[in-house]
């Protein structure tokens, strides 16, 4: 497996964060990923990972989600992909008129796990 770009991790709870780069009508769209998992012993002592949460693994997920999502928005949004030539072009954001990558970050509202829903 790839390394990952950032990992965020909360106890034994990462939320690591992947790019995958995609060319779609001759443009190439970066497309970040994040993989949630949980990391634990087994009986035998051996470190395995899961992708299912307890319920005292969930506040964990929620922050280390947060952390990528608030990541991925700011300075990671607009990262050029890893196989670009390097130039500031690449690396601008789209909104400057260049073609950097594109954010495909939806527009919402951020929830602090202290904050009641």
């Amino acid at each position: 497996m790839a390394k990952p770009e950032k990992v965020f991790k909360m106890g034994g709870v990462r939320a690591s964060i992947f790019r995958n780069t995609i060319t779609r009508n001759g443009e190439e769209v970066d497309l970040p990923k994040v993989v949630i998992e949980v990391r634990y012993r087994d009986k035998s002592g051996q470190w395995q990972g899961t992708n299912s949460l307890s319920l005292n693994d969930l506040p964990k997920a929620v922050t280390a989600l947060q952390q990528a999502y608030e990541y991925l928005l700011g300075e990671g949004a607009t990262r050029a992909p890893s196989t670009a030539s390097g130039s500031d072009k690449d690396s601008a954001s789209p909104a400057s008129g260049s073609k950097g990558p594109r954010n495909y970050a939806p527009r919402v509202t951020t929830w602090n796990p202290g904050q009641s829903l």
